[in-house]
């Protein structure tokens, strides 16, 4: 059963980095911090004092320029690599998959991360192109909540974390088919 929840956390974090990759970072370090969580090492670097610094600042360097249509986008770009790595690392971490081969867990957090990411960075221009870049700190903001959402049910309520991912998908396939197959103005 250890197995099968770890499994369910790591599908949930790797999901929310992919998302925004500081705010899943962040809670498993601080959680690794204060003794909530275990890591297995070398992951349990995630909470050391500098490296839980560095991600609170580069996190909050790319809350503010994820708020920017522009910024946004190059943002995401590296985002591509960033959010994935992220997504990596922290299916890995988790003591619950210790028995997974450290090579696929990473390989399952970079798939996992990386459609994700994937998936926000090809509906952010649609939201741009329609609204003239206002709607981006919304949009923005709706990832970043729902990056933590899935952060903290990820470590709580695995299961939950799942089942929301797996709709969030479903949701936005069904958004990006409706947006392609609208007619285009000539």
């Amino acid at each position: 059963m250890e197995l099968l929840s770890g499994l369910l956390s790591s599908l949930g974090l790797s999901g929310a980095a992919g998302l925004n990759a500081y705010i899943p970072l962040l809670l498993v370090g601080l959680l690794s911090r204060f003794g909530v969580m275990d890591l297995a090492a070398p992951f349990d670097l995630l909470g050391n004092t500098w490296v839980l610094l560095g991600v609170a600042v580069i996190g909050a360097l790319d809350f503010v320029g994820d708020k920017i249509p522009g910024v946004d986008h190059a943002l995401h770009l590296l985002g591509g690599v960033v959010n994935t790595a992220a997504g990596a690392v922290l299916f890995a971490a988790q003591t619950g998959v210790a028995d997974v081969p450290p090579a696929l867990s990473m390989a399952l957090g970079l798939l996992v991360a990386g459609g994700v990411h994937a998936t926000r960075t090809a509906a952010r221009p649609v939201a741009t192109a329609t609204t003239g870049g206002l709607a981006n700190p919304v949009v923005s903001g709706l990832e970043d909540g729902t990056s933590l959402l899935l952060s903290v049910l990820a470590v709580f309520v695995p299961l939950l974390a799942v089942i929301l991912l797996v709709t969030l998908v479903v949701v936005a396939y069904r958004f990006w088919t409706r947006i392609r197959r609208r007619p285009r103005a000539t």
